[in-house]
């Protein structure tokens, strides 16, 4: 099965040539792509589709939820608030956001955190990737420390009533043995990789994570050759505390530990220090970059500048909170763009650098095909008042290319979005009944969002008394 796209320009590699003028595409099933002269259809730009290199698969997005920006720490006990879907139409619905924005592949972190329910629910989000056509790279959940506050959760009690602590200490998550956390990921694997889905494992972070988890999931991922995809040094408050339980350095801690490989992706990386990049680069580690998320719950900028002059690989994804709440990847690659243009005559990372990062690194991120799929986006529209025919065309995408402009994208020899309309599911129609799923838990989610209001107000507090400490 191949599918056969007429294009005014074709833009195989944006930013290193121009596009080919007047040709007919052929996209195979195998990930074959053919070039041949043709008429070319009017106004139409094809290239190869983007990645998103990191998310979380938000249906109901944050923000529906009642989740609003802050920093990150007390950002993440209004996660509670999340309605418990049904995670093939949450999966689903956050598939095809990312289909209609030309995404032909995305990293899910899997957001539950009960390791009875995995396997279950990992295949109901494997089977809404092959029903929506996405590539997908599945991150499942490993952690045994509370995510609440990074160390000891006992130091709440303290800023707490003693009838507040006893009430909120009760709900503290529970966490299965490493070794049972592990083989409930090989157990996905085995049920549900294959056909365009890629298990990995996904050990949150460093910060929730012990010793004993990291090095058991280094283990696993040497001898299985399985991937891992874990955030790493995202927010100000993560350096602080990481430095005080790994003087040397965590990064240093995890090349120690052979945690450190190509077969490593690590989100944010925010914080990193320049002999940190040295070290990624070292290990064939590759960062993913979350610049409109970073921004939105106050972490700063990530240092892509200095990873490209470590020769670090670096990736692009949305993180489940793009700039505009959008799920617009073309949006986050010229935030992106701008946030590291640098102040010399020359871009500090060049117009190649952006389109590798949101094509071939974020494909190897989730361990998919690279070039293979192929998205059209309207660029009559977006040239329309242009004097001139010959601009850069990687210049004019990163500059007013959006969403709204993909016409179509074609994944494994398929048409999955055509004329802008998904052609795989009714994305409208699952729209719908994931919101009316949702409001039916509203009783239960004002309980939850008193709660998260309570966690997130003592965790304010408990890391104001840090930045005060800092600042003398």
């Amino acid at each position: 099965m191949s599918v056969v796209l007429s294009t005014e320009r074709y833009l195989a590699q944006p930013g290193v040539r121009p596009a080919e003028r007047n040709v007919e595409i052929a996209a195979g099933e195998d990930g074959a792509v053919s070039v041949r002269p043709g008429q070319g259809r009017a106004g139409v730009l094809a290239m190869p589709a983007p990645v998103n290199a990191h998310d979380h698969g938000y249906g109901i997005r944050t923000l529906d939820f009642g989740l609003l920006d802050d920093a990150l720490e007390t950002w993440i006990p209004g996660l509670r608030v999340r309605p418990a879907t049904d995670p093939y139409l949450e999966a689903l619905v956050s598939f095809g956001r990312l289909l209609q924005a030309g995404c032909y592949a995305t990293m899910h972190c899997h957001n539950s955190l009960n390791v009875d329910s995995l396997v279950e629910e990992a295949g109901a989000v494997a089977r809404a990737a092959r029903d929506s056509g996405i590539r997908l790279g599945l991150s499942c959940p490993l952690l045994d420390a509370s995510p609440w506050i990074y160390g000891d959760v006992e130091a709440l009690r303290g800023l707490a009533g003693e009838e507040q602590w006893a009430h909120l200490s009760g709900m503290l998550p529970s966490y299965a043995p490493v070794s049972v956390q592990i083989e409930a990921v090989e157990q996905v694997a085995k049920e549900h990789a294959g056909h365009g889905v890629d298990v990995q494992y996904g050990p949150i972070g460093p910060q929730w994570a012990s010793d004993a988890l990291l090095e058991a999931v280094a283990e696993a991922s040497h001898a299985s050759g399985r991937r891992i995809h874990m955030h790493l040094l995202e927010s100000p408050r993560q350096r602080q505390w990481l430095d005080q339980r790994f003087p040397g350095g965590i990064v240093r801690h995890l090349a120690d530990i052979g945690f450190l490989s190509p077969r490593l992706a690590v989100a944010h990386g925010v914080q990193l220090r320049p002999d940190e990049c040295e070290l990624l680069a070292e290990y064939g580690v590759t960062v993913v970059t979350n610049p409109s998320a970073n921004l939105r719950l106050r972490s700063g900028v990530a240092p892509l500048e200095t990873l490209k002059k470590a020769g670090t690989k670096f990736a692009i994804g949305l993180d489940g909170t793009g700039f505009d709440d959008d799920q617009d990847i073309w949006r986050e690659l010229r935030l992106a763009w701008l946030l590291h243009g640098g102040r010399t005559l020359e871009p500090a990372l060049s117009e190649a650098d952006l389109f590798e990062a949101v094509t071939a690194r974020g494909a190897a991120v989730i361990n998919q095909p690279t070039a293979g799929d192929i998205v059209t986006v309207d660029y009559g529209t977006l040239t329309r008042d242009a004097l001139f025919d010959d601009l850069d065309e990687a210049r004019v995408l990163l500059a007013r290319m959006t969403a709204a402009h993909v016409i179509d994208l074609v994944v494994a020899g398929r048409h999955v979005v055509q004329d802008g309309v998904i052609r795989t599911f009714d994305f409208d129609t699952a729209r719908s009944e994931l919101a009316a799923q949702a409001r039916t838990q509203l009783p239960r989610l004002e309980t939850e969002r008193g709660i998260a209001r309570q966690l997130a107000d003592l965790i304010r507090r408990y890391y104001r008394d840090w930045e005060s400490q800092a600042a003398r």
